[in-house]
Protein backbone atom coordinates (compact mmCIF):
# COMPACT_ATOMS: atom_id res chain seq x y z
CA UNK A 1 0.00 0.00 0.00
CA UNK A 2 3.03 2.21 0.87
CA UNK A 3 4.35 1.77 -2.58
CA UNK A 4 1.14 2.50 -4.00
CA UNK A 5 1.02 5.80 -2.32
CA UNK A 6 4.20 6.51 -3.37
CA UNK A 7 3.40 5.88 -6.75
CA UNK A 8 0.54 7.88 -6.80
CA UNK A 9 2.74 10.83 -4.90
CA UNK A 10 5.03 11.06 -7.68
CA UNK A 11 2.90 10.84 -10.72
CA UNK A 12 0.43 13.50 -8.83
CA UNK A 13 2.96 15.82 -8.22
CA UNK A 14 5.30 15.46 -11.63
CA UNK A 15 2.45 16.39 -13.80
CA UNK A 16 1.25 19.28 -11.01
CA UNK A 17 4.03 20.89 -10.86
CA UNK A 18 5.03 20.88 -14.91
CA UNK A 19 4.72 23.76 -16.22
CA UNK A 20 2.32 22.72 -19.03
CA UNK A 21 -0.02 21.99 -16.42
CA UNK A 22 0.21 25.10 -14.70
CA UNK A 23 0.02 26.99 -18.22
CA UNK A 24 -2.66 25.03 -19.17
CA UNK A 25 -4.73 25.34 -16.44
CA UNK A 26 -4.35 29.35 -15.99
CA UNK A 27 -4.53 29.62 -19.97
CA UNK A 28 -7.63 27.56 -20.43
CA UNK A 29 -10.30 30.11 -18.49
CA UNK A 30 -8.80 33.00 -19.98
CA UNK A 31 -9.16 31.77 -23.54
CA UNK A 32 -13.10 30.84 -22.64
CA UNK A 33 -12.76 34.60 -21.35
CA UNK A 34 -11.03 35.71 -24.29
CA UNK A 35 -13.92 33.78 -26.44
CA UNK A 36 -16.94 35.21 -24.88
CA UNK A 37 -15.05 38.76 -25.33
CA UNK A 38 -14.40 38.44 -29.15
CA UNK A 39 -17.82 36.80 -29.73
CA UNK A 40 -19.80 39.51 -27.89
CA UNK A 41 -17.95 42.09 -30.06
CA UNK A 42 -18.49 40.62 -33.05
CA UNK A 43 -22.34 39.79 -32.52
CA UNK A 44 -22.40 43.32 -30.98
CA UNK A 45 -20.42 45.43 -33.88
CA UNK A 46 -22.34 48.33 -35.74
CA UNK A 47 -21.19 48.03 -38.97
CA UNK A 48 -20.28 51.15 -40.92
CA UNK A 49 -21.02 50.05 -43.90
CA UNK A 50 -24.54 52.23 -44.71
CA UNK A 51 -26.46 51.76 -48.32
CA UNK A 52 -29.15 54.11 -49.57
CA UNK A 53 -32.15 52.45 -51.52
CA UNK A 54 -34.18 53.98 -53.35
CA UNK A 55 -37.68 52.54 -53.57
CA UNK A 56 -40.42 52.32 -56.34
CA UNK A 57 -43.77 51.64 -55.05
CA UNK A 58 -45.99 50.11 -58.15
CA UNK A 59 -47.99 48.53 -55.49
CA UNK A 60 -48.68 51.32 -53.75
CA UNK A 61 -47.95 49.68 -49.95
CA UNK A 62 -46.41 52.49 -48.81
CA UNK A 63 -48.76 55.06 -49.22
CA UNK A 64 -50.02 54.88 -45.71
CA UNK A 65 -46.01 54.76 -44.38
CA UNK A 66 -42.88 54.54 -45.36
CA UNK A 67 -40.32 51.73 -44.66
CA UNK A 68 -38.27 52.65 -41.38
CA UNK A 69 -34.71 53.32 -41.58
CA UNK A 70 -32.18 50.87 -39.70
CA UNK A 71 -28.27 51.68 -38.69
CA UNK A 72 -26.84 50.55 -41.61
CA UNK A 73 -29.94 50.93 -44.30
CA UNK A 74 -31.91 53.78 -45.33
CA UNK A 75 -34.87 53.71 -47.80
CA UNK A 76 -35.62 56.77 -49.81
CA UNK A 77 -39.36 56.68 -52.07
CA UNK A 78 -38.73 57.82 -55.42
CA UNK A 79 -40.92 58.90 -58.36
CA UNK A 80 -38.71 58.66 -61.15
CA UNK A 81 -38.63 55.27 -63.41
CA UNK A 82 -36.57 52.20 -63.28
CA UNK A 83 -34.63 53.13 -66.25
CA UNK A 84 -33.80 56.62 -65.18
CA UNK A 85 -32.62 55.32 -61.89
CA UNK A 86 -30.83 52.54 -63.33
CA UNK A 87 -28.55 55.05 -65.56
CA UNK A 88 -28.01 57.55 -63.09
CA UNK A 89 -27.22 55.29 -60.14
CA UNK A 90 -24.19 56.45 -59.22
CA UNK A 91 -24.76 60.23 -59.63
CA UNK A 92 -27.94 59.68 -56.96
CA UNK A 93 -25.45 58.45 -54.77
CA UNK A 94 -28.19 55.25 -54.32
CA UNK A 95 -26.69 51.21 -53.56
CA UNK A 96 -29.42 50.10 -54.91
CA UNK A 97 -33.57 50.21 -56.25
CA UNK A 98 -35.66 48.42 -54.28
CA UNK A 99 -38.87 47.50 -56.84
CA UNK A 100 -42.35 46.86 -55.43
CA UNK A 101 -44.49 45.16 -58.28
CA UNK A 102 -48.30 45.40 -58.35
CA UNK A 103 -49.94 43.18 -56.04
CA UNK A 104 -52.52 41.12 -58.68
CA UNK A 105 -53.59 38.44 -55.96
CA UNK A 106 -54.57 39.85 -52.63
CA UNK A 107 -54.60 35.91 -51.47
CA UNK A 108 -51.41 34.69 -52.69
CA UNK A 109 -49.19 33.96 -49.84
CA UNK A 110 -45.85 34.59 -51.84
CA UNK A 111 -45.06 37.54 -53.36
CA UNK A 112 -41.40 38.52 -55.13
CA UNK A 113 -39.83 42.15 -54.78
CA UNK A 114 -36.55 42.98 -56.94
CA UNK A 115 -33.56 44.66 -55.93
CA UNK A 116 -30.87 46.50 -58.57
CA UNK A 117 -27.55 46.75 -57.68
CA UNK A 118 -23.77 46.31 -58.77
CA UNK A 119 -23.34 43.49 -56.61
CA UNK A 120 -25.67 41.52 -54.90
CA UNK A 121 -27.30 42.55 -51.56
CA UNK A 122 -25.46 41.13 -48.11
CA UNK A 123 -27.18 38.47 -45.74
CA UNK A 124 -28.13 41.17 -43.41
CA UNK A 125 -29.28 43.58 -45.68
CA UNK A 126 -31.59 40.98 -47.95
CA UNK A 127 -32.85 40.02 -44.51
CA UNK A 128 -34.21 43.42 -43.00
CA UNK A 129 -35.49 44.47 -46.21
CA UNK A 130 -38.19 41.20 -46.64
CA UNK A 131 -38.65 41.69 -43.18
CA UNK A 132 -39.64 45.47 -43.31
CA UNK A 133 -41.36 45.07 -46.64
CA UNK A 134 -43.56 41.57 -45.73
CA UNK A 135 -45.29 44.07 -43.22
CA UNK A 136 -46.31 46.76 -45.05
CA UNK A 137 -47.11 44.36 -47.24
CA UNK A 138 -49.80 42.72 -44.42
CA UNK A 139 -50.72 45.98 -43.79
CA UNK A 140 -51.72 46.36 -47.01
CA UNK A 141 -53.81 43.22 -47.21
CA UNK A 142 -55.42 44.04 -43.80
CA UNK A 143 -56.52 47.49 -45.19
CA UNK A 144 -57.12 46.15 -49.07
CA UNK A 145 -59.61 43.24 -47.48
CA UNK A 146 -61.22 45.56 -44.82
CA UNK A 147 -60.38 43.14 -41.84
CA UNK A 148 -60.24 43.73 -37.94
CA UNK A 149 -56.79 44.76 -36.80
CA UNK A 150 -57.92 43.99 -33.10
CA UNK A 151 -59.28 40.58 -34.44
CA UNK A 152 -55.94 39.71 -36.37
CA UNK A 153 -53.89 40.67 -33.59
CA UNK A 154 -56.24 38.38 -31.00
CA UNK A 155 -55.12 35.49 -33.21
CA UNK A 156 -51.05 35.71 -32.40
CA UNK A 157 -51.03 33.77 -29.23
CA UNK A 158 -47.86 32.00 -27.36
CA UNK A 159 -48.85 29.00 -25.43
CA UNK A 160 -46.56 28.15 -22.47
CA UNK A 161 -46.43 24.93 -20.63
CA UNK A 162 -46.51 24.96 -17.01
CA UNK A 163 -45.43 21.26 -15.66
CA UNK A 164 -48.15 20.83 -12.49
CA UNK A 165 -47.97 17.62 -10.33
CA UNK A 166 -51.24 14.74 -10.28
CA UNK A 167 -50.54 15.00 -6.66
CA UNK A 168 -52.04 18.48 -4.83
CA UNK A 169 -49.39 17.47 -2.53
CA UNK A 170 -46.33 17.37 -4.70
CA UNK A 171 -43.99 19.39 -5.61
CA UNK A 172 -44.56 22.28 -8.31
CA UNK A 173 -42.08 22.33 -11.69
CA UNK A 174 -41.45 25.38 -13.63
CA UNK A 175 -41.76 25.89 -16.99
CA UNK A 176 -37.95 26.34 -17.55
CA UNK A 177 -37.50 23.11 -15.21
CA UNK A 178 -36.87 20.66 -19.08
CA UNK A 179 -34.65 23.72 -20.62
CA UNK A 180 -32.39 24.10 -17.33
CA UNK A 181 -32.44 19.96 -17.24
CA UNK A 182 -30.89 19.72 -21.22
CA UNK A 183 -28.28 22.64 -20.77
CA UNK A 184 -27.21 20.99 -17.35
CA UNK A 185 -27.30 17.42 -18.98
CA UNK A 186 -25.13 18.48 -22.32
CA UNK A 187 -22.71 20.47 -20.27
CA UNK A 188 -21.99 17.63 -17.62
CA UNK A 189 -21.92 14.92 -20.86
CA UNK A 190 -19.72 17.12 -22.47
CA UNK A 191 -17.34 17.35 -19.60
CA UNK A 192 -16.95 14.05 -19.39
CA UNK A 193 -16.61 13.21 -22.84
CA UNK A 194 -13.44 15.86 -22.71
CA UNK A 195 -12.03 14.41 -19.40
CA UNK A 196 -12.35 10.64 -20.21
CA UNK A 197 -10.44 11.09 -23.57
CA UNK A 198 -7.88 13.69 -22.23
CA UNK A 199 -7.06 12.36 -19.37
CA UNK A 200 -7.44 8.22 -20.81
CA UNK A 201 -5.04 9.65 -23.41
CA UNK A 202 -2.49 11.12 -21.06
CA UNK A 203 -2.81 7.95 -18.78
CA UNK A 204 -1.41 5.53 -22.02
CA UNK A 205 1.17 8.74 -23.22
CA UNK A 206 2.46 8.41 -19.52
CA UNK A 207 2.64 4.58 -19.94
CA UNK A 208 4.18 4.57 -23.38
CA UNK A 209 6.77 7.32 -22.06
CA UNK A 210 8.18 5.12 -19.47
CA UNK A 211 8.58 2.20 -21.54
CA UNK A 212 10.33 3.97 -24.74
CA UNK A 213 12.78 5.38 -22.18
CA UNK A 214 13.44 2.00 -20.31
CA UNK A 215 12.06 3.78 -17.09
CA UNK A 216 9.97 1.05 -16.36
CA UNK A 217 12.05 -2.15 -16.20
CA UNK A 218 14.02 -0.13 -13.22
CA UNK A 219 10.65 0.38 -11.44
CA UNK A 220 9.21 -2.93 -12.15
CA UNK A 221 11.92 -4.36 -9.61
CA UNK A 222 10.54 -2.75 -6.46
CA UNK A 223 6.97 -2.88 -7.57
CA UNK A 224 4.36 -4.62 -8.83
CA UNK A 225 2.96 -3.90 -12.46
CA UNK A 226 -0.71 -3.87 -10.94
CA UNK A 227 0.35 -1.39 -8.57
CA UNK A 228 2.27 0.54 -10.69
CA UNK A 229 -0.68 0.51 -13.16
CA UNK A 230 -2.76 1.82 -10.82
CA UNK A 231 -1.04 4.20 -8.98
CA UNK A 232 -0.73 5.73 -12.65
CA UNK A 233 -4.41 5.75 -12.86
CA UNK A 234 -5.04 7.55 -9.55
CA UNK A 235 -2.12 10.10 -10.05
CA UNK A 236 -3.40 11.44 -13.46
CA UNK A 237 -7.31 11.05 -12.04
CA UNK A 238 -6.23 13.07 -9.18
CA UNK A 239 -4.35 16.10 -11.42
CA UNK A 240 -7.75 15.62 -13.61
CA UNK A 241 -9.49 16.37 -10.80
CA UNK A 242 -7.57 19.57 -9.21
CA UNK A 243 -7.68 21.00 -13.08
CA UNK A 244 -11.47 20.56 -13.54
CA UNK A 245 -12.13 22.22 -9.70
CA UNK A 246 -9.80 25.24 -10.78
CA UNK A 247 -11.74 25.32 -13.82
CA UNK A 248 -15.44 24.86 -12.38
CA UNK A 249 -13.75 28.20 -10.15
CA UNK A 250 -11.98 30.47 -12.44
CA UNK A 251 -14.07 29.67 -16.33
CA UNK A 252 -17.85 31.52 -14.44
CA UNK A 253 -15.34 33.85 -12.23
CA UNK A 254 -13.78 35.31 -15.54
CA UNK A 255 -17.16 34.73 -17.73
CA UNK A 256 -18.43 37.22 -15.23
CA UNK A 257 -16.01 39.65 -14.93
CA UNK A 258 -15.95 39.80 -18.75
CA UNK A 259 -20.10 40.68 -18.90
CA UNK A 260 -19.79 43.21 -15.90
CA UNK A 261 -16.47 44.74 -17.36
CA UNK A 262 -17.30 45.22 -21.34
CA UNK A 263 -20.71 44.64 -20.59
CA UNK A 264 -21.47 42.35 -23.38
CA UNK A 265 -25.06 42.40 -25.35
CA UNK A 266 -26.44 39.03 -26.44
CA UNK A 267 -28.77 40.63 -28.75
CA UNK A 268 -27.00 40.18 -31.50
CA UNK A 269 -26.64 36.89 -30.76
CA UNK A 270 -30.25 36.38 -30.64
CA UNK A 271 -31.01 38.35 -33.89
CA UNK A 272 -28.69 35.85 -35.55
CA UNK A 273 -30.53 33.18 -34.17
CA UNK A 274 -34.04 34.44 -35.89
CA UNK A 275 -31.89 35.78 -39.40
CA UNK A 276 -33.19 32.69 -41.26
CA UNK A 277 -37.06 33.49 -40.06
CA UNK A 278 -36.78 37.43 -40.09
CA UNK A 279 -35.53 40.09 -37.85
CA UNK A 280 -34.72 39.54 -33.93
CA UNK A 281 -38.20 40.04 -32.03
CA UNK A 282 -37.14 42.11 -28.55
CA UNK A 283 -37.92 41.19 -25.41
CA UNK A 284 -39.38 43.43 -23.24
CA UNK A 285 -36.98 43.90 -20.04
CA UNK A 286 -40.00 42.93 -17.64
CA UNK A 287 -40.80 39.97 -19.05
CA UNK A 288 -36.68 39.38 -19.42
CA UNK A 289 -36.69 40.04 -15.56
CA UNK A 290 -39.05 37.60 -14.62
CA UNK A 291 -37.67 34.94 -17.04
CA UNK A 292 -34.93 35.03 -15.42
CA UNK A 293 -36.02 35.29 -11.63
CA UNK A 294 -37.88 32.06 -12.79
CA UNK A 295 -35.06 30.44 -14.27
CA UNK A 296 -32.48 30.53 -10.97
CA UNK A 297 -36.08 29.32 -8.88
CA UNK A 298 -36.18 26.28 -11.26
CA UNK A 299 -32.26 25.90 -11.13
CA UNK A 300 -32.78 26.18 -6.99
CA UNK A 301 -34.79 23.57 -7.21
CA UNK A 302 -32.81 20.98 -8.20
CA UNK A 303 -30.58 18.51 -6.23
CA UNK A 304 -27.38 19.83 -6.58
CA UNK A 305 -26.20 17.84 -3.60
CA UNK A 306 -26.92 14.49 -5.70
CA UNK A 307 -25.86 15.75 -8.82
CA UNK A 308 -21.98 16.56 -8.17
CA UNK A 309 -21.70 13.54 -6.06
CA UNK A 310 -23.28 11.74 -8.35
CA UNK A 311 -21.03 13.42 -11.24
CA UNK A 312 -18.12 12.90 -9.29
CA UNK A 313 -19.09 8.93 -9.11
CA UNK A 314 -19.34 8.93 -12.61
CA UNK A 315 -16.49 11.00 -13.57
CA UNK A 316 -14.26 8.23 -12.18
CA UNK A 317 -15.78 5.60 -13.17
CA UNK A 318 -15.57 6.78 -16.29
CA UNK A 319 -12.02 7.61 -15.99
CA UNK A 320 -11.27 4.24 -13.89
CA UNK A 321 -12.73 2.35 -16.76
CA UNK A 322 -11.15 4.02 -19.98
CA UNK A 323 -8.07 4.61 -18.20
CA UNK A 324 -7.42 1.10 -17.62
CA UNK A 325 -7.99 0.18 -21.22
CA UNK A 326 -5.29 3.13 -22.19
CA UNK A 327 -2.88 1.94 -20.36
CA UNK A 328 -3.37 -1.45 -21.18
CA UNK A 329 -3.04 -0.35 -24.85
CA UNK A 330 0.11 1.78 -23.99
CA UNK A 331 2.09 -0.88 -22.32
CA UNK A 332 1.73 -2.54 -25.85
CA UNK A 333 2.13 -0.43 -28.11
CA UNK A 334 5.55 0.21 -29.99
CA UNK A 335 6.95 3.57 -31.83
CA UNK A 336 4.23 2.27 -34.81
CA UNK A 337 1.50 5.06 -35.02
CA UNK A 338 -0.80 2.68 -37.53
CA UNK A 339 -0.19 0.16 -34.48
CA UNK A 340 -1.28 2.31 -31.59
CA UNK A 341 -4.54 3.81 -33.92
CA UNK A 342 -5.44 0.20 -34.21
CA UNK A 343 -5.47 -0.42 -30.90
CA UNK A 344 -7.14 2.27 -29.65
CA UNK A 345 -10.35 2.63 -32.12
CA UNK A 346 -12.36 -0.30 -30.01
CA UNK A 347 -11.63 2.21 -26.64
CA UNK A 348 -12.79 5.03 -28.75
CA UNK A 349 -15.40 4.18 -30.72
CA UNK A 350 -17.77 3.34 -27.56
CA UNK A 351 -17.00 6.76 -26.24
CA UNK A 352 -18.30 8.65 -29.60
CA UNK A 353 -21.62 6.63 -29.35
CA UNK A 354 -21.99 7.08 -26.27
CA UNK A 355 -21.35 11.18 -26.88
CA UNK A 356 -23.95 10.92 -30.02
CA UNK A 357 -26.57 8.83 -26.86
CA UNK A 358 -26.20 11.66 -24.54
CA UNK A 359 -27.98 14.31 -26.92
CA UNK A 360 -30.76 11.90 -27.57
CA UNK A 361 -30.80 11.22 -23.70
CA UNK A 362 -31.18 15.01 -23.14
CA UNK A 363 -34.18 15.51 -25.82
CA UNK A 364 -35.66 12.31 -24.09
CA UNK A 365 -34.49 11.22 -20.79
CA UNK A 366 -36.93 8.83 -20.29
CA UNK A 367 -36.67 6.78 -23.37
CA UNK A 368 -35.61 3.14 -23.75
CA UNK A 369 -32.17 4.01 -25.57
CA UNK A 370 -31.80 6.53 -22.86
CA UNK A 371 -32.48 4.23 -19.86
CA UNK A 372 -30.28 0.89 -21.17
CA UNK A 373 -27.44 3.94 -22.35
CA UNK A 374 -27.07 5.20 -18.83
CA UNK A 375 -26.59 1.16 -17.66
CA UNK A 376 -24.70 -0.35 -19.81
CA UNK A 377 -21.14 0.67 -18.57
CA UNK A 378 -19.12 1.50 -21.41
CA UNK A 379 -21.70 4.15 -21.66
CA UNK A 380 -22.58 5.02 -18.61
CA UNK A 381 -20.02 7.77 -17.58
CA UNK A 382 -21.47 9.62 -20.69
CA UNK A 383 -24.97 9.40 -20.59
CA UNK A 384 -26.41 9.07 -17.03
CA UNK A 385 -24.77 12.58 -15.58
CA UNK A 386 -26.30 13.90 -18.85
CA UNK A 387 -29.98 12.35 -16.90
CA UNK A 388 -29.25 13.46 -13.43
CA UNK A 389 -31.40 16.76 -14.02
CA UNK A 390 -33.97 15.24 -14.77
CA UNK A 391 -34.22 12.98 -11.24
CA UNK A 392 -34.00 9.72 -13.34
CA UNK A 393 -35.89 6.78 -10.58
CA UNK A 394 -33.43 5.53 -8.19
CA UNK A 395 -33.58 1.84 -9.07
CA UNK A 396 -32.12 2.69 -12.54
CA UNK A 397 -29.17 5.27 -10.89
CA UNK A 398 -28.55 2.58 -8.55
CA UNK A 399 -28.27 -0.68 -11.50
CA UNK A 400 -25.95 1.80 -12.89
CA UNK A 401 -23.98 2.38 -10.37
CA UNK A 402 -23.39 -1.08 -9.26
CA UNK A 403 -23.04 -2.50 -12.81
CA UNK A 404 -20.40 0.41 -13.02
CA UNK A 405 -18.51 -0.61 -10.66
CA UNK A 406 -18.53 -4.32 -11.17
CA UNK A 407 -17.12 -3.21 -14.75
CA UNK A 408 -14.68 -1.30 -13.78
CA UNK A 409 -12.87 -3.98 -11.32
CA UNK A 410 -13.23 -6.50 -14.23
CA UNK A 411 -11.50 -3.99 -16.70
CA UNK A 412 -8.61 -3.07 -14.42
CA UNK A 413 -7.90 -6.62 -13.65
CA UNK A 414 -8.02 -7.41 -17.72
CA UNK A 415 -5.94 -4.50 -18.10
CA UNK A 416 -3.56 -5.53 -15.33
CA UNK A 417 -2.99 -8.86 -17.15
CA UNK A 418 -2.29 -7.56 -19.94
CA UNK A 419 0.08 -4.41 -18.49
CA UNK A 420 2.23 -7.02 -16.22
CA UNK A 421 2.99 -8.64 -19.96
CA UNK A 422 2.82 -5.72 -22.39
CA UNK A 423 5.46 -3.34 -20.32
CA UNK A 424 8.13 -5.55 -20.71
CA UNK A 425 7.38 -6.59 -24.20
CA UNK A 426 9.87 -4.65 -27.04
CA UNK A 427 9.96 -5.18 -30.92
CA UNK A 428 6.61 -7.67 -31.22
CA UNK A 429 3.89 -6.27 -33.79
CA UNK A 430 0.51 -6.75 -31.38
CA UNK A 431 -2.88 -7.27 -31.98
CA UNK A 432 -6.42 -7.40 -30.53
CA UNK A 433 -5.59 -11.60 -30.44
CA UNK A 434 -2.76 -11.04 -28.16
CA UNK A 435 -3.54 -9.03 -26.25
CA UNK A 436 -6.32 -11.86 -25.62
CA UNK A 437 -3.42 -14.46 -24.85
CA UNK A 438 -1.81 -12.00 -22.51
CA UNK A 439 -4.66 -11.75 -20.38
CA UNK A 440 -4.44 -15.61 -19.76
CA UNK A 441 -1.20 -16.00 -19.24
CA UNK A 442 -0.03 -17.66 -16.23
CA UNK A 443 2.00 -15.93 -13.33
Amino acid sequence: MEKLFLIIKREYLTRVKKRSFILTTILTPLAFALFFLVVGFIFSYESDDVKRVAILDEAGILESGGVSNERNLVFIPEEKSLEELRQNLESLEYDGILRIPPITNLYAKSYTIFYYSEKPPTLDVETLISSKINKRIEAYKIQELQLDVAQLEALDSKVSINPEPLDENGEDSSQFTGAIGAAIGSFMGIIMYMTVFIYGMMVMRSVMEEKTNRIVEVMISSVRPFQLMLGKIIGVGAVGLTQIAIWAVLIPTLGFLVTLIFGIDTSGMQGMQNMGSGAAQAIDPEDAANMAQQILLAMGELNWGMILVLFLFYFLGGFFLYSSLFAAVGSAMSDDLGESQALTLPITIPVLIAFYIMFAAVQSPNSSLAIWASIFPLFSPIVMPARLAFQPPVWEVALSMGVLIATCILFVWISSRIYRVGILMYGKKVTLRTLGKWIFYKD
